[in-house]
C-alpha cells in the first residue's frame, strides 16, 4: 500500500522531424516534495526514452484520486495514521480507511445482472416477433412485436424484477446466505458482518491477506463483491472501507472545490477547509455502517482485531444511529 504525502509533475518534450512528443510523468513521497519532484523527472525521463524506443504508452497520466489510477498510488488526503493503517478523505470528501492486509469486501445489493438479462431476454423476444414478420410477412406481427417491446421492457425493470427478487428470498437474504455458505465451507475463517446503506460490509478476522492472493480472489468471487472495489483492492494494493457517511446522504452539498484532486493549490484550501467543518458537524448525526454478527470458529488474528477497533468506532457500527 502506498500514500504518498507529497507529489509534483514532470513534463518533457521531445521535437524530431517537424513533430514534437509530450510526456507527462507525476512523482510522490512519502518524506519530502523535493524527492516527488525527483521521482515525477525519473519517470517523466524513462517514459519518453520508451515512447521514442516504439513502446506505446500514454503521453499523459490522469489525475485521479483513486478509481482509474493505474500504476500510481492512491492520491487523497491523509487525515490520520494508526499502525500502517492510513485514514484519507476520498474524491467526494468523505473519511476511508486503509489497510494493506486486513481483508475487507463490500457486497452490493443491487444486482445489475439480473436487470440486463432480463431486458435482453425481452428484446430478444422482440426481434424474433420482427424475423417473424419479415418471414410470414407481416407487419402485424412486427409492430406487435415492436410496441411489445416498449411495454415489457419498463415493466421489466420497474415491476418485473421487484418481483423475481422477492420470489428469490431478496438481495438482502441473498447476499447473507453467500456469506452463511463460504462460512460453512470454510471452518477456519472468522468474519464480522456490517449493514451498509446499500448492502453488506465483511471483515475477516482470523488472518491478515495480501491483495492479490487467490484465496482473497476466490472470496470475493464467493461473495460476489462490488466488482470496482476487487479491481481497486488489487491495482492499489490495499483494502478500504469508507467509515464516515456520503455527504450527499446528510444533506452537504458537493465538496469544494469539486475539481481539486490532492494536494490543492493554496488559494483552493480555505473552501476545502470550510467544507470539511460543515460536513463534520453533520455527520455527528450519522453512522456508515451497523454491526451485524460474527461467523465462524477461526480464532480472531491481533492485528485484525485493532483494525476492526478502529473501524467500528470511526463507523459508530455499535450504535443505533442512522447510517448514510
Amino acid at each position: 500500500m502506498n500514500i504518498p504525502r507529497h507529489w509534483a509533475e514532470a513534463r518533457s518534450q521531445h521535437r524530431e522531424k517537424g513533430r514534437q512528443i509530450t510526456v507527462r510523468r507525476f512523482g510522490w513521497s512519502a518524506t519530502s516534495p523535493a524527492d516527488a519532484e525527483r521521482m515525477a523527472h525519473e519517470r517523466v525521463a524513462e517514459a519518453l526514452q520508451k515512447i521514442l524506443g516504439g513502446a506505446k504508452l500514454a503521453r499523459f497520466e490522469a489525475k485521479v484520486a483513486y478509481n482509474g489510477a493505474d500504476g500510481v498510488p492512491i492520491r487523497e488526503e491523509i487525515v490520520a495514521e494508526q499502525g500502517d493503517c492510513v485514514i484519507t478523505r476520498n474524491s467526494y470528501g468523505a473519511l476511508c480507511l486503509n489497510t494493506p492486509d486486513v481483508l475487507f469486501a463490500d457486497i452490493d445489493f443491487e444486482d445489475r445482472a439480473e436487470g440486463k438479462y432480463g431486458c435482453l431476454l425481452i428484446l430478444a423476444l422482440v426481434a424474433g416477433a420482427i424475423i417473424a414478420a419479415r418471414v410470414t410477412d407481416s407487419v402485424a406481427v412486427g409492430i406487435a412485436g415492436m410496441i411489445g417491446g416498449c411495454v415489457l421492457v419498463p415493466w421489466w425493470l420497474v415491476k418485473g424484477l421487484p418481483w423475481w427478487r422477492r420470489r428469490r428470498g431478496g438481495l438482502d437474504r441473498r447476499a447473507q446466505r453467500r456469506i452463511t455458505e463460504f462460512v460453512a465451507s470454510h471452518p477456519t475463517w472468522r468474519l464480522r458482518v456490517y449493514r451498509t446503506p446499500a448492502g453488506l460490509r465483511v471483515l475477516a478476522m482470523h488472518r491478515t491477506f495480501a491483495p492479490g492472493e487467490p484465496e482473497v480472489a476466490a472470496f470475493f468471487e464467493a461473495l460476489r463483491c462490488d466488482p470496482v472495489y476487487v479491481r481497486m483492492c488489487e491495482r492499489q494494493q490495499c483494502f478500504r472501507a469508507r467509515v464516515s457517511p456520503k455527504p450527499w446522504r446528510i444533506g452537504v452539498g458537493p465538496i469544494r472545490p469539486r475539481t481539486g484532486v490532492w494536494p490543492l493549490a493554496a488559494y483552493a484550501l480555505p473552501a476545502r477547509e470550510a467544507w470539511v467543518r460543515q460536513y463534520q458537524a453533520k455527520s455527528a448525526d450519522y453512522g456508515s455502517c451497523h454491526f451485524l454478527t460474527e461467523l465462524g470458529g477461526g480464532t480472531a488474528h491481533v492485528k485484525a482485531l485493532a483494525v476492526q477497533e478502529l473501524h467500528d468506532r470511526l463507523c459508530r457500527a455499535d450504535t443505533e444511529l442512522p447510517i448514510a
